[in-house]
């Protein structure tokens, strides 16, 4: 799919998904394990997205269609820490983002919470707007909804 110096981008299974969330720190307060992941991905549109680094798996990306309004959903993802400067993460939205317009999605949606400062400093500088905030006992827990259109409708 997109290969970039010592990093490749290739569709993944769900297993590697795991196995590289169990190594991410921030993950810490709960791993998905492979049945949330099958339950959230059945009768759906779904990506699955790993980059390997050298051929060892070091970061994902997981998407499906979950809502009826266009949008797609990425909903898991992460790399791990020692290869956070390689710009993986850029290459596994880049690749999710087009396979996502190829398909026909008009936008991309994630959440994240307060707390994840790097992922929402991401998320906005690569054209994902703020949708929605959902309060939570502590503010750094609070979720935060982000939308990137896909397909400029003004002709």
């Amino acid at each position: 799919m997109n290969t970039s110096a010592n990093v490749t981008i290739r569709v993944g299974t769900i297993a590697e998904c795991v196995a590289i969330s169990e190594q991410i720190p921030e993950f810490s307060d709960g791993i998905y394990d492979e049945k949330v992941y099958e339950s959230r991905l059945l009768n759906t549109k779904f990506l699955i997205l790993v980059a390997l680094y050298n051929h060892t798996p070091v970061g994902f990306k997981v998407g499906y269609k979950r809502d009826t309004d266009g949008s797609f959903y990425t909903w898991m993802g992460g790399v791990l820490p020692d290869y956070r400067k390689l710009h993986i993460a850029q290459q596994l939205a880049d690749t999710q983002e087009t396979w996502a317009l190829n398909e026909g999605f008009a936008a991309i949606v994630l959440k994240t919470r307060n707390r994840f400062r790097a992922m929402l400093l991401f998320a906005l500088k690569n054209g994902f707007c703020i949708e929605a905030v959902e309060p939570k006992e502590t503010i750094e827990d609070y979720r935060i909804t982000l939308r990137k259109k896909l397909i400029n409708y003004h002709i």
